[in-house]
């Protein structure tokens, strides 16, 4: 599969995110390189949903590892339990932040970041193996729904890993 992913953004949010489970499916099938599927999934999620910046963050020892992103330039590592990724991987769940500015402890790696949704992604052991990190330069700009379908990428990914 080769293009733009494109998803009318006037859709209903659910469907938007069907559309991108759809794509993002069609985009690893069949391809083995976890850098590859993960390096088109961000972009897919990027360009697909229009986010500000997205990217994976793997987990190496006692800290967060910057892997495959789209958006502006990122932080490089992140401690456990520090920041809203390092959170996100300490208490082993999602984590939706309205205002990062309200975030105690948020790591400001781009200053245009206004929100941000985290999601763990566990491998088979049950496990955090990366985090999955999107962030909008608007307030507020996630909720339950985004967290229900970036949920359904999320398992794409677990099941590539």
């Amino acid at each position: 599969m080769s293009g733009l992913i494109s998803i009318n953004p006037s859709l209903p949010t659910a469907e938007r995110y069907l559309l991108l489970e759809e794509q993002v499916k069609a985009l690893v099938y069949g391809e083995e390189d976890l850098i590859a599927n993960l390096s088109n999934i961000m972009s897919a999620l990027k360009y697909g949903m229009n986010y500000f910046w997205v990217g994976v963050y793997k987990v190496a020892g006692d800290q967060l590892i910057l892997g495959p992103f789209q958006g502006p330039v990122a932080c490089t590592r992140i401690l456990k339990g520090r920041g809203v990724c390092g959170n996100c991987w300490e208490r082993n769940q999602a984590i939706i932040v309205g205002d990062v500015d309200k975030f105690p402890g948020h790591i400001a790696c781009s200053s245009d970041t206004k929100s941000e949704i985290v999601l763990p992604v566990r491998n088979k052991e049950g496990e955090v193996a990366f985090v999955l990190d999107i962030d909008s330069n608007s307030l507020n700009d996630f909720n339950t729904e985004d967290q229900k379908g970036l949920e359904k990428i999320v398992t794409i990914i677990e099941s590539i890993l």
